[in-house]
């Protein structure tokens, strides 16, 4: 089996590739194909062409992505989408150009809409308007998941997607800016305990509910998904409506998660709220009925995945900071 795992480097997809290595050390025929981004950049259509010409796979798993939080999101919406939508448009395309019968999608949960009934079902997508913060984002994942089904409705590919929700653990990016909530609170509550502050302050209300699932069950659930035969996942699934949730199928405030995350750094000051700062989506709790019925379930608990992702933090503080 040679697999292409498209964004080795980033937090995800260098998940997969442990798991995919243990498992070829463990005897498993398997092949990994990589390029980092100076080798391959895959918004480079030529490029991609050329690529997946002089490559023969049998299998490729799309975990390249450009991600970011809030702040990122509302300040660089075009590059969120051009570049999400050009690397989704070449993969997907040239990899059935190639003849690559097998390929997993990584999306997101931002997919649906805003005021989607919680927890969100797969049957939520296209029923509502997205969150204004990250649509342009929000937009490519769901042109991805359109792209993998409109290629299996129209050639017989095997184009499967899966939609995470917040994904945290190592290789995180921990940028005071540009980071997602999890691993910008790690850094900031570690900061504050170093500096002996007395008061931390958060963005927004605190009151908005946040899902979470550690990168390494995240791994687990895309290789599942990627090994399921292919009538166990038609028989889950719908040509049109074919992603699958993954999740961990619990929730808490973003008030409850900071505090959680100071007793984990050591912080020992008060937290303050900054409601003069966006909350996003009030809630976002994905709905894993479906993922759990196949017979995948998460295996870390939030606590034990922050002081495991803390310990990567504190291995690689001085990094962290540029």
């Amino acid at each position: 089996m040679k697999i292409f795992i498209a964004g080795h480097r980033g937090m995800v997809g260098g998940a997969i590739m442990r798991q995919l290595q243990q498992r070829r050390d463990q005897g498993e025929a398997i092949e990994l194909v990589t390029r980092t981004h100076s080798e391959l950049d895959l918004t480079d259509q030529a490029a991609v062409r050329e690529f997946f010409r002089s490559e023969p796979l049998d299998a490729v798993i799309l975990a390249a992505a450009k991600v970011g939080g809030i702040h990122a999101n509302n300040t660089y919406p075009a590059e969120f989408i051009y570049e999400n939508l050009m690397m989704q448009n070449n993969v997907i395309h040239q990899a059935h150009a190639g003849g690559v019968q097998h390929l997993l999608f990584l999306g997101s949960s931002c997919i649906y809409p805003k005021q989607a009934a919680q927890p969100m079902a797969e049957e939520a997508l296209l029923t509502g308007v997205l969150e204004p913060t990250n649509e342009p984002y929000a937009i490519a994942k769901i042109a991805g998941i359109k792209l993998c089904e409109s290629y299996n409705r129209q050639y017989g590919t095997d184009y499967r997607s899966v939609m995470p929700t917040n994904l945290y653990g190592p290789g995180d990016n921990f940028h005071p800016e540009n980071s997602h909530v999890l691993p910008a609170l790690i850094r900031r509550f570690h900061e504050a305990a170093q500096q002996g502050l007395d008061k931390v302050v958060i963005w927004g209300t605190g009151t908005p509910r946040r899902e979470f699932l550690h990168v390494d069950d995240m791994a687990a659930a895309s290789l599942f998904v990627l090994d399921l035969p292919h009538n166990d996942y038609a028989q889950n699934t719908q040509p049109m409506l074919s992603h699958i949730n993954v999740g961990s199928g619990e929730d808490i405030s973003i008030l409850e998660l900071a505090q959680l995350v100071a007793g984990i750094t050591g912080f020992a000051g008060a937290i303050e709220t900054d409601p003069g700062k966006p909350d996003g989506t009030m809630r976002k709790l994905m709905d894993v009925s479906r993922l759990a019925a196949m017979g995948w379930q998460p295996r870390i608990g939030l606590e034990q995945g922050i002081e495991d992702t803390y310990r990567c933090f504190l291995a690689n503080y001085a990094a962290a900071r540029t």
